[in-house]
């Protein structure tokens, strides 16, 4: 009979049950429908980027060593050299800026001078803003600065021994200490300066039009482009065509006897109190910028600049003539060969042979050719 009156109380339960789990379906059913029925989130918009940036940095060693090498040549020479290229650029609509900054030096140690020598030094900032006025043609405006980091020097073979002790220059096998060929303080005794910080740099702001008929070829003419060269050492102004402060009678006369007796070093500082520390130039330039790809491995770069100073005889043409071929060997390995040509009508240059006969120098096209490997990284910003 017990038994019997759990049967309706079951009934109930399982009643109570079936209607809750109604329910919960019910409800499940009613927020999977809204759900649905909801309107999708719109995405947020991309904000556009105008910037790409990108940073390449090269570091090259070479070594030669020769062993009973019949053609003669340094025993052993070890070089290593560093690279940076940083490059800013900003592309909106009918605008962009490009900025890229060159930074290179380096080092070359060879047993025939017992030195360390400088064999790279260079610090190049290009600054460029332009408008497009019509298809492929930009009103531009662009800055740039060059100079190098530190002294340059030309060593000459001495033909005199240095002595220390009493501060003369004796020929070798005399004085107290006999000696018979040139020491490591000798070669640094005798040395001749070539370039330094600031000396010189050169500044230009040209104003002008820019071409591109191709995406690999840039070309810009400013008619209106002024700068300063800086010299900032007195005994590299004369041979960088610094012009004169205005003198008195009497430092006139004073530089005329300096002139008499100008191949010793103070000789030649002191008479470099007597130019200015930068001269201004205004004149017309002519830059070509050639980029290619010629394909993922290979790259050229080339750089040509002409300028015509209004001011001083502009018949004489300024050059520079920079080219780059960059050759990927591995993912982080690379050849590079670099090339340039300095033509400046205003450089005395000097052969050794001139600076050992102590004669002055003449204009001479200046040209430097390297090549490399060595390990290069590169940083880009992802393109979008």
């Amino acid at each position: 009979m017990k038994r019997l009156l759990w049967i309706p109380v079951m009934l109930c339960s399982v009643s109570v049950w079936a209607q809750d789990l109604t329910d919960v379906q019910k409800a499940a059913a009613e927020a999977a429908a809204a759900v649905t029925e909801a309107p999708e989130a719109a995405p947020e918009p991309v904000r556009p980027c105008y910037w790409t940036n990108s940073l390449k940095t090269q570091i090259n060693i070479g070594q030669t060593s020769l062993t009973n090498w019949a053609a003669g040549g340094d025993k052993l020479t070890v070089s290593m050299q560093g690279f940076i290229d940083a490059n800013a650029d900003y592309k909106r609509s009918s605008l962009f800026w490009n900025n890229r900054l060159q930074l290179d030096y380096g080092f070359l140690y060879a047993t025939s001078k017992p030195i360390l020598q400088k064999n790279a030094d260079r610090i190049y900032l290009e600054s460029k803003f332009g408008y497009q006025a019509i298809e492929n043609l930009f009103i531009s405006a662009n800055f740039d600065f060059k100079s190098q980091f530190s002294n340059t020097y030309d060593y000459p073979t001495p033909t005199k021994h240095w002595d220390k002790a009493t501060g003369t220059e004796v020929p070798f096998g005399d004085g107290p200490e006999t000696v018979s060929k040139p020491t490591r303080e000798d070669w640094i005794h005798f040395k001749n300066l070539k370039s330094s910080f600031l000396a010189p740099a050169y500044t230009n702001l040209a104003l002008g039009i820019d071409y591109k008929p191709l995406n690999w070829l840039s070309i810009n003419l400013a008619p209106v482009t002024g700068g300063f060269v800086i010299v900032r050492m007195d005994e590299l102004k004369k041979a960088y065509g610094m012009k004169l402060r205005m003198l008195t009678e009497e430092e006139k006369q004073q530089l005329a006897e300096l002139e008499k007796h100008s191949q010793d070093k103070e000789t030649q500082r002191k008479i470099g109190t007597y130019y200015k520390n930068a001269k201004f130039e205004f004149g017309a330039q002519m830059k070509v910028d050639v980029a290619v790809n010629v394909n993922d491995n290979f790259k050229y770069t080339s750089q040509l600049v002409l300028f015509s100073n209004y001011l001083d005889h502009p018949e004489n043409l300024r050059v520079n003539w920079d080219n780059r071929f960059d050759w990927k060997l591995a993912k982080y390995f690379s050849l590079t060969m670099l090339t340039n040509l300095i033509y400046d009508p205003n450089i005395m240059v000097k052969t050794l042979e001139e600076v050992e006969q102590k004669l002055p120098g003449k204009q001479r096209v200046q040209f430097r050719e390297n090549i490399a490997f060595g390990f290069t990284y590169t940083i880009a910003s992802k393109k979008k």
